[in-house]
């Protein structure tokens, strides 16, 4: 019978990073709906799910970093109540927003791939400018926070991520 150590070797895949992606991914998206029911403020959207790919799947990754995440999400949602007030909800408007939101997280360094479709989701849903505080920075905020809470209870991951750190 083969070991565990031996059978993950075989397939490609660590396990236990699997399991410590799968369980920040389910624990951080559970408690941003949980605190929304409760606390009645929307700490949820769709592209966190995409943004617990990698700040749980990939907590090393440049693109998942607090500083990516949180900036990310705000730049970028910000970039889409610009185009939104404007030049309203056209589709020519959408992607000169999302062109200028990768544009501009280029430029802060806020660079995160999920934050992309925050113009889209501004734009198609046009809600109120406090969609800014709720859920887009306090959300993000908490995911990162869980992030750091989860990333750290294993002895393999780490989060943030530091430069030169490696991780077996």
């Amino acid at each position: 019978m083969q070991s565990v150590k031996t059978l993950r070797a075989s397939v490609g895949r660590d396990f236990r990073h699997i399991f410590w992606s799968w369980l920040g991914g389910a624990v951080a998206i559970c408690l941003l709906g949980a605190l929304t029911g409760y606390s009645s403020l929307p700490l949820l959207m769709a592209p966190f799910g995409a943004s617990c790919v990698l700040v749980f799947g990939l907590p090393e990754s440049p693109l998942a970093q607090p500083r990516n995440v949180i900036g990310g999400h705000t730049l970028t949602a910000l970039t889409g109540f610009v185009f939104l007030f404007l030049f309203g909800d056209s589709w020519w408007a959408m992607g000169l927003a999302v062109g200028t939101a990768i544009a501009m997280m280029q430029l802060t360094r806020t660079i995160h791939p999920p934050a992309g479709a925050n113009p889209v989701l501004v734009m198609m849903s046009a809600p109120a400018v406090t969609f800014l505080l709720f859920p887009v920075l306090s959300g993000a905020a908490l995911l990162v926070l869980i992030g750091l809470l989860m990333n750290n209870l294993s002895l393999t991951r780490s989060y943030p991520h530091k430069k030169g750190e490696q991780h077996v």
